[in-house]
């Protein structure tokens, strides 16, 4: 088995994208990542494109055909594949993209995720994401993912776990980082009075706990040749990548305010990186919701992380950095791209090129990309040698 680097990246802004159309998007976001690597279209063997729901937003399917067309590229023959995992379509592409090469099938890969959410309006993109929800038990009784996360979030505060405040504070931390990232969504900031008072949505959970509906494009070329790996001007090693289902009705599960799925996924990406928790320098989580990324955390870092929302530990200049990118909340939330974003900013960090919101000196960076809440969760660990 061979070793895999990401050699080049590249994104578009996320946000409510007016004037770009989905392939306009996805081709930008691709076209940088190809010259951000120095290859060509040649030296590309397979395309996989994520996407949750091009169907329901743009009624566009064979999404990874039409990006292909669009690019340019369909005359070389090559494969191009649509991965769909629900919200963790980015992270799910990622794997398969990083498998296929690290088995040797491939050499050279264009992994990408598109979504062009804000073309239909709020109430119908809410149906649209409720879809990664259980259609004939939770979603036909008029269940959103935003009430089914209130849900967990009252179930956590009743069983003593967490305060309102201890996750309260994830957007804040987002809010600051997204300040200092010019692609976001949002860059306002915001404390956490701001999260408890705003407009509630499903009580507890206010307009700030939840992330946006957002478009948006991000791309990697990732690689095992070893021609394009020593030309390349920084070189990022994809150390392992391993994924883990949970039950879709949250009443199947044995617990609603645990992610059994995500200490699977997160433990199994570690051990296959011959790494302990203790040596991962940054973390990139899915922050859909304020109350999944402190259940996120919990399970990965164990109790401790209600503890260390009450200080500063998670900020971007202190000993846990998290989601420096701005995360969903604040970054945006264009569902199928997010998990290839995570990696975006996961290799500007691991190169120092991130700039006012640099982590120092970073060796190891974990991302977790989530379908639903805690349905489907998969982890990655890109890092430096």
């Amino acid at each position: 088995m061979r070793d895999v680097y990401i050699l080049g990246v590249g994104t578009t802004k996320f946000g409510e994208l007016w004037d770009s159309s989905l392939r306009e998007l996805a081709s930008e976001a691709g076209l940088k990542a190809i010259m951000d690597a120095g290859v060509y279209a040649e030296d590309v063997d397979a395309l996989y494109g994520a996407n949750t729901s091009g169907g329901q937003f743009v009624d566009q399917e064979q999404i990874a055909a039409l990006i292909a067309d669009y690019s340019g590229i369909t005359e070389l023959n090559i494969p191009s594949i649509r991965i769909e995992a629900g919200s963790a379509s980015g992270g799910a592409a990622l794997m398969q993209a990083y498998l296929a090469v690290k088995s040797g099938q491939y050499n050279t890969v264009v992994v990408g995720g598109v979504e062009k959410m804000t073309d239909v309006p709020s109430e119908v993109a809410t149906e649209i994401i409720g879809g990664s929800l259980d259609a004939e038990w939770e979603t036909f009784f008029g269940a959103t993912e935003c009430s089914i996360a209130a849900m967990i979030a009252r179930r956590h505060e009743y069983e003593g776990f967490a305060k309102r405040e201890n996750y309260a504070v994830f957007p804040v931390i987002s809010h600051k980082h997204a300040s200092m990232n010019d692609t976001s969504h949002f860059k306002n900031t915001i404390d956490i009075e701001d999260v408890i008072n705003a407009s509630p949505v499903a009580e507890p959970l206010t307009v700030f706990d939840n992330a946006p509906i957002s478009d948006g494009a991000s791309a990697l070329v990732i690689s095992s040749d070893s021609k394009k790996i020593s030309e390349a001007s920084n070189p990022i090693r994809i150390k392992s990548s391993s994924a883990a289902n949970d039950f879709l009705s949250l009443h199947d599960r044995k617990s609603i305010d645990t992610f059994k799925a995500v200490k699977k996924s997160t433990n199994d990406a570690l051990k296959l990186a011959k790494l302990e928790i203790g040596k991962i320098d940054a973390f990139e989580i899915h922050d859909s919701y304020s109350i999944a990324a402190l259940i996120q955390m919990e399970e990965i870092l164990g109790k401790q992380a209600v503890k260390m929302t009450e200080g500063s530990d998670f900020y971007y200049n202190s000993s846990n950095p998290l989601n420096v990118s701005g995360g969903l909340k604040a970054h945006g939330n264009p569902l199928g791209t997010s998990g290839l974003y995570q990696a975006v900013e996961a290799t500007l960090q691991l190169r120092g090129k991130a700039g006012q919101r640099q982590v120092k000196d970073p060796r190891n960076y974990l991302i977790h990309n989530m379908g639903g809440l805690g349905t489907t969760s998969v982890s990655t660990i890109i890092g430096v040698d």
